[in-house]
C-alpha cells in the first residue's frame, strides 16, 4: 500500500478536523471510485490511497500514533508489532462515510446518527510579562453533561426512547438520486433513531445538561494575541457516543502600562529632561528582566530611538531574543520658579539660532515659502 503522507493524499492540512478530514475522503471517494472509473489502474489506486488515509485519520488513536511514528506506527514490529489497534484495513468499517455515498452499511445500520462535538473557543486575556515567561492557569469554561435524571436517554424517569417507525431505528433514509442512491438523516427523529414520547423536564429530551468545568492550561513562553492552544477532547461532547471536540484557548495580551509588543521586539517611550538632553547624562530604564542604564549623548532630540540588543522576548517558535526599542521624548520644564524663568528668557535672548538649528532652516522655509 502507499506510503505517502496521509495528509497530502486527502489534501488536508494537519491540525484538520475529524469533519474536514471526512469531506475531503467523500470528494476523493466520488472522483476515484472504481464503479466511477472502469477499466481505470490508477483511478483505483487513488482510491485505496484514500481509503488508508481515511481509515487512519478518522480514528483519534491511530491518528496520534501516526501523528507521533509516521507509517512505522503501522508496520510488522513497530510499537510492539502489527497494528496495536487491531483490525488492519480489511476490518475498517466504512459505514459512516462509504455507505453516506454509495448507499453502504454493514447489515444496513448507519452510524450517521453519531457526531463528533464542536470545537469550542475560549478567550483567553494574560499579562506580557506572563506571555514573555510562561505560565499555568485554570480557566471555567460550560461543557455540556449527560443528565442526571434521565442519565443521558433524554427520557421521563419511569420511560424509555421507541424506535423511530419511519427509519426502524437507523437514523438514516434512502434517497435515490439518478446514479447513487444517498442517505440522508431522518427527518422525523433527526437522525437519532429514537422517539421520546415523555421527555425529561431537567433536559427537555436533550439528555445533556449544561455545566461548568475548571481546566488547567499551560502557557508556553513567548505566546502573542491570536497564538492559540489547544485541548484535545475538551470541546462540546459528541452526540450519541461520538468524540468530544476540542477547545482551543485563544491567547489576548493586556495592554501594558510600560511597553507596547511588535513580534518579539519591545517598544517604550523614555522621557527625558530638557537639560539632560542638552547635556547628556546616563539615566536609568525597565526591562522585561529588572532595569538598565543608558547613556544619553549630549544635543539628544525628541524622537530618537535607542535600542537594546536581547531585551525583548523570545517567540514561541524564534531562535532568538527580539530588541527593546526606547524612544525619546524631551518634557518642556513646568512649574518654573522666576529665577528658572529669568534663567530659560537670558538663555532665549542669546544666539537663539546657533542653537535651535531645526527651528531656524524650518524659519528659512517658511519665509520661502511666502516669498514665493
Amino acid at each position: 500500500m502507499s506510503k505517502k503522507d496521509y495528509y497530502e493524499v486527502l489534501g488536508v492540512n494537519r491540525d484538520a478536523s475529524e469533519e474536514d478530514i471526512k469531506k475531503a475522503y467523500r470528494k476523493m471517494a466520488m472522483k476515484y471510485h472504481p464503479d466511477r472509473n472502469p477499466d481505470n489502474p490508477k483511478a483505483e489506486e487513488h482510491f485505496k490511497e484514500a481509503k488508508e488515509a481515511y481509515e487512519t485519520l478518522s480514528d483519534g488513536q491511530k491518528r496520534a500514533a501516526y501523528d507521533q511514528y509516521g507509517h512505522a506506527a503501522f508496520e510488522a514490529g513497530g510499537m510492539g508489532g502489527g497494528n496495536p489497534f487491531g483490525g488492519g484495513a480489511g476490518g475498517f468499517d466504512f459505514s459512516d462515510i462509504f455507505g453516506d455515498i454509495f448507499g453502504g452499511g454493514r447489515g444496513g445500520q448507519q452510524r450517521s446518527s453519531v457526531q463528533r462535538g464542536a470545537d469550542l473557543r475560549y478567550n483567553l486575556e494574560i499579562t506580557l510579562e506572563q506571555a514573555a515567561r510562561g505560565t499555568e492557569t485554570q480557566i471555567r469554561v460550560p461543557t455540556m453533561a449527560d443528565c442526571e435524571t434521565c442519565h443521558g436517554s433524554g427520557a421521563k424517569p419511569g420511560t424509555s426512547p421507541t424506535t423511530c417507525s419511519t427509519c426502524g431505528g437507523h437514523g438514516q433514509v434512502r434517497m435515490q438520486q439518478g446514479f447513487f442512491s444517498l442517505q440522508q438523516p431522518c427527518p422525523r427523529c433527526h437522525g437519532s433513531g429514537k422517539m421520546i414520547s415523555s421527555p425529561c423536564r431537567d433536559c427537555s429530551g436533550s439528555g445533556r445538561i449544561k455545566q461548568h468545568k475548571t481546566l488547567s492550561v499551560k502557557i508556553p513562553p513567548g505566546v502573542d494575541t491570536d497564538d492559540r492552544i489547544r485541548l484535545s477532547g475538551e470541546g462540546e461532547r459528541g452526540v450519541n457516543g461520538g468524540p468530544a471536540g476540542d477547545l482551543y484557548v485563544v491567547i489576548q495580551l493586556k495592554p501594558h502600562a510600560v511597553f507596547q509588543r511588535d513580534h518579539n521586539d519591545l517598544h517604550c517611550e523614555m522621557p527625558i529632561s530638557f537639560t539632560t538632553a542638552a547635556l547628556g547624562g546616563e539615566i536609568e530604564i525597565p526591562t522585561l528582566e529588572g532595569k538598565a542604564m543608558i547613556k544619553i549623548p549630549a544635543e539628544t532630540q525628541t524622537g530618537r530611538v535607542f535600542r537594546l540588543r536581547g531585551k525583548g522576548i523570545k517567540g514561541v517558535r524564534s531562535a532568538g531574543y527580539g530588541d527593546l526599542h526606547c524612544h525619546v521624548v524631551v518634557e518642556t520644564p513646568v512649574n518654573l520658579n522666576e529665577r528658572q524663568k529669568e534663567l530659560l528668557r537670558a538663555f532665549g535672548d542669546s544666539n537663539e539660532a546657533q542653537h535651535n538649528p531645526r527651528a531656524k532652516s524650518w524659519m528659512d522655509k517658511l519665509k520661502d515659502f511666502f516669498s514665493e
